[in-house]
Parts: structure tokens; sequence; C-alpha cells
């Protein structure tokens, strides 16, 4: 992962209403875009916008279904964030 797209992923998940809209996914399969709405108490507009955001940033996949979203978790974009976090910062320790 490149660092633009750490930067990326980071900023996604900066956001305290983005990150627990991540939590919830990755915790369930298939989530409705009416169910997040329901978990936090905000606008579907505002939903769509978070969700936006974190599909963007590869964390997660919309599948659409008729008229419904379903959103589910790419587990192996945290896992190579993650990794790429500590990559740079092991590159910044001097030996």
């Amino acid at each position: 992962m490149n660092l633009r797209q750490v930067e990326k992923v980071a900023k996604a998940l900066a956001d305290e209403t983005r990150l627990k809209l991540y939590q919830y996914i990755a915790t369930h399969d298939q989530v409705s875009c009416r169910a997040l709405v329901e978990l936090r108490g905000v606008t579907p507009a505002t939903v769509s916008h978070h969700l936006k955001i974190l599909s963007e940033a590869g964390l997660i996949h919309c599948r659409r279904e008729g008229q419904f979203v379903r959103n589910q978790a790419n587990p192996e974009v945290l896992e190579e964030f993650t990794k790429s976090v500590r990559a740079l910062a092991s590159n910044g320790k001097k030996k």
C-alpha cells in the first residue's frame, strides 16, 4: 500500500461516525443502509456520505440488490493498512 492509500484509509477511519459504521459493518455480514441509519441515529444522506468515503478507501464493498444496498467489510485493506503503518514506523527507527 502506498503512502497516498495509507493516508486515505487513515482519514476514512479518523471520523468517529465512520469508525463506528465501519466497526458495525466489520462485525456483521451484509449490512443494509437502513440498519446503519438506525444504529447511528443520523439521516440516510449522512450515512450515504460516510459509506462513500469508506468505499473509496477500499474498506467496504457496497453491493446493490434491487433498491437495497448491502455493505460488507473488506478486511484485506485493513490488514494491508496495518502492515504499511508498521513499516512506516519501523523505517523511522534508528538502529
